[in-house]
């Protein structure tokens, strides 16, 4: 009985430590301990949709521990910059009790994980791009897990023998196994569940698939390709992602103006909006800014086709999607992300440091690596060779 209410004084302690921490942050709400289980308190919209706010309580589901805690001190962050992004609703809180449901535990903790990503403070700083993270990334990961869970009469938790299960379930080699480890591994993370210790080594790998690799277009089809498109501003989409490696979306979300005639290098600047954050990429080959009529671009900006972009109603992965379903309307021979691809491979072969060339890109060196190791390590086998070669002749 002792340790109970050392317990539970303990918990007091930390609740007002951490009430007082949120106060000095600036935040308004406030956690709270009712019977076993932690509130949230403060200034909240109306429940019935009137205008205006009232001293209200909002019930988080967590446990009244030390755990609970962690995880309703992120809900409290997620909730207050829904407030201030004035994008609260009431109808993604009230989740009812699943009372007798075999994966109310299940469900339940997938939306603190949800919750908890988004409370993140670095993710905070770009909310459009952890949208596209989570919907992209960790979301099709996460229903896989959910649905093997509610399918299998043993699943009434998240262990480790399910994640392995959800893992399992994408086949080796795949970008989407590849993907999905890392989603369930920060999922692990956040539920404190030990990961298998070959979860790397089964994680599959990531990069082009070993069937792709060596059918990547040629420059000669690239050019000859953009003539496929009748639209003269997809024409400018497909110009530019061949030029610089961009993304789909990133085509949306740049600085163009370099492009202007007369203005000299030609360096477009990919905006702190996307995904990876903001980058600088050369194009490569240079002579085709002229050939795909890019320089229209630093002319006006509204010469790409009119789509939405405004991050308010739409994600940046909607944006790359509409890239994607315009090259299969023109029927194109290849991929928004063969142009990627090829672009990447042509500074391997030019001999572009891949520190460089994977910063252009927007992701790390270890990526970039993975991804192009079979064209870098044809790159250095040659450069070796060729030192070789001529050092035997001097």
């Amino acid at each position: 009985m002792v340790g109970c209410d050392h317990g539970l004084m303990n918990l007091r302690n930390e609740l007002v430590t951490l009430n007082t921490r949120l106060q000095s942050e600036g935040y308004r709400l406030r956690l709270e301990q009712r019977g076993q289980r932690l509130n949230l308190r403060g200034s909240l919209p109306r429940r019935d949709g009137q205008p205006g706010v009232e001293m209200q309580r909002l019930s988080l589901g967590l446990k009244a521990d030390l755990q609970g805690l962690k995880e309703a001190e992120q809900s409290l962050r997620l909730v207050e910059l829904q407030l201030q992004r004035d994008d609260f609703c009431w109808t993604g809180w009230l989740t009812a009790p699943a009372t007798g449901s075999e994966d109310a535990e299940v469900t339940g903790a997938l939306e603190r994980f949800e919750r908890a990503f988004f409370a993140d403070p670095l993710r905070r700083r770009s909310p459009a791009g952890s949208r596209t993270t989570w919907s992209g990334a960790y979301q099709p990961y996460i229903r896989r897990l959910q649905a093997l869970s509610t399918h299998s009469s043993r699943d009434r938790a998240i262990d480790a023998d399910l994640l392995q299960r959800t893992l399992a379930s994408y086949d080796d080699g795949s970008r989407s196994r590849q993907q999905c480890a890392t989603a369930l591994a920060a999922l692990a993370r956040f539920l404190a569940i030990q990961l298998p210790d070959d979860w790397r080594s089964e994680a599959g790998g990531y990069g082009l698939h070993r069937a792709r690799f060596r059918r990547l277009p040629t420059d000669g089809e690239i050019v000859a390709t953009v003539l496929k498109i009748p639209n003269p501003g997809w024409r400018l989409v497909y110009g530019l992602m061949a030029t610089y490696g961009l993304r789909n979306h990133e085509v949306f979300f740049c600085d163009l103006e370099p492009l202007r005639e007369g203005q000299g290098d030609r360096v477009v600047r990919v905006l702190p909006t996307t995904k990876t954050g903001e980058h600088q990429v050369w194009p490569f080959q240079p002579d085709w800014v002229d050939r795909f009529g890019l320089i229209e671009l630093g002319k006006r900006a509204d010469a790409l086709p009119a789509i939405q972009t405004d991050l308010r109603y739409t994600t940046l992965q909607q944006v790359g999607r509409r890239v994607s379903e315009q090259f299969r309307r023109y029927n194109l021979p290849l991929t928004p992300y063969d142009l990627r691809h090829a672009w990447a491979v042509r500074t391997i072969h030019i001999g572009l440091p891949d520190t460089v060339a994977a910063r252009m890109m927007g992701h790390s060196v270890a990526v970039h690596t993975r991804t192009y190791h079979h064209w870098i390590t044809r790159r250095d086998q040659q450069q070796a060779v060729d030192a070789a070669l001529a050092k035997q002749r001097a």
